[in-house]
């Protein structure tokens, strides 16, 4: 073998087709392009346009807006920790953190922080860490013996 006798499998590479050849080729006149008008021709991009008047996008008016600044908390009941650590996915005796639960299939993937939900119940005495609890949620873990570590409060008060 060498070199210059190296080639493709047969059928590996499609020739293009070759339009505009003539009306025996089957893609000849107008190329498959139809006829006439702005898209029969090259460089052609009419998305959205419609013909001068004012587009709908346009139209419509514009309400609300993007909080750039706002978080997204993964929201996690006291039920379903006490499921994962029934199932042998979580240590009750260690810290739970976000990545914890990410590690025990609890939670897909960690956003800003996991925001506690009281819904369930919960027998194990756990410690977790969070980025937010609600009140029935931080009642059901205490009540269990446990303790939730929040991130700690920011003051707006200015000190004299």
């Amino acid at each position: 073998m060498r070199l210059n006798e190296i080639s493709d499998n047969s059928g590996a590479r499609k020739a293009p087709t070759r339009v505009g050849r003539g009306i025996g080729s089957g893609k000849g006149k107008t190329s498959g392009r139809g006829q006439k008008g702005q898209k029969s021709r090259a460089g052609v991009a009419i998305k959205g346009f419609e013909g001068g008047q004012m587009p709908l996008d346009r139209r419509l008016p514009k309400r609300g807006f993007k909080n750039i600044f706002s978080k997204r908390y993964n929201a996690v009941n006291v039920g379903r920790l006490q499921t994962a650590i029934d199932g042998g996915k979580l240590d009750a005796k260690t810290l739970i953190t976000a990545e914890a639960l990410k590690q025990a299939g609890v939670i897909r993937r960690v956003l800003d922080g996991v925001r506690l939900l009281g819904k369930g119940e919960i027998s194990a005495k756990i410690s977790i860490e969070a980025a937010g609890a609600s009140k029935t949620a931080i009642a059901a873990i205490e009540k269990a013996g446990g303790s939730v570590a929040l991130p700690s409060a920011v003051t707006n008060e200015s000190e004299n």
